[in-house]
């Protein structure tokens, strides 16, 4: 009887509570990697890189790939469709995301000390506030699969200014031309921009990075997905296959 009551509680804590963390270390069958949906995206999968918040690679991602739920990549691939008409593509920063990076990141935001990514990424944020102004958590959607940061580069894409490790940092919320040298469109902030400049709907950033803002809003919930307001990049496919579970395989 108390083995029988003791799966039950086991059931329940991993699904009644819609907070499940997937134990499996295989890519489910049900993901897929978004170039073998969409060959010719763009991508800079920061966390792989040191040109993050942490200032450092980030546990999980061993490969710079981005997998995502086959739903979530069968309608993003209907949104490239529409750009590249226009002479426009996506390129995306993180798609799915394993629990044990996040777990990463919530490491990163106790360390008080560690500051030195602080003049791109959150120069007018005290770290202390990270957890509470809503920017770290210790739980991502990302890990459910279905959630992408992405931009919207021109055709042909320019190359971007390379990056060097903690050297040239220049605040994330400055002007397009005096912040790092990204190929996407001015978006009024730059990726990870812990600002209030990086709110969504901020009426503060100039006309032509509100209509860029816009734009990839409009493309984005037109297939379904739902914007982050904090986070201009930052979107979630509304009927995700997976809203209760945060898988924590690999990217490799």
């Amino acid at each position: 009887m108390k083995k029988i009551f003791l799966i039950i509680w086991c059931l329940f804590f991993l699904f009644g509570t819609g907070n499940a963390i997937s134990a499996e270390n295989a890519i489910p069958a049900e993901f897929t990697e978004i170039r073998a949906v969409i060959p010719d995206v763009l991508m800079d999968i920061r966390y792989y890189t040191t040109h993050n918040f942490v200032g450092a690679r980030v546990d999980g991602y061993k490969a710079p790939k981005c997998y995502l739920t086959r739903k979530s990549a069968q309608v993003l691939a209907d949104v490239q469709k529409e750009l590249v008409a226009f002479g426009l593509t996506l390129k995306i920063y993180d798609c799915y995301r394993p629990q044990k990076a996040v777990n990463h990141f919530v490491r990163w935001a106790t360390d008080i000390e560690d500051a030195k990514t602080k003049d791109e990424f959150y120069p007018q944020v005290d770290k202390k506030n990270l957890f509470r102004d809503g920017y770290i958590a210790e739980k991502s959607g990302h890990s459910r699969g279905s959630t992408i940061d992405l931009t919207i580069v021109a055709l042909p894409a320019q190359p971007q200014e390379r990056y060097i490790p903690h050297q040239n940092l220049r605040a994330c919320y400055r002007p397009y031309e005096d912040r790092f040298r990204d190929n996407g469109i001015d978006m009024g902030a730059g990726f990870d921009c812990f600002d209030e400049s990086s709110h969504t709907l901020n009426k503060a950033i100039g006309p032509t990075p509100r209509l860029h803002r816009a734009l990839l809003k409009t493309l984005m919930e037109k297939q379904g997905f739902v914007n982050y307001d904090k986070e201009w990049w930052h979107y979630t496919l509304k009927d995700e296959p997976f809203p209760g579970i945060y898988f924590d395989f690999d990217i490799e």
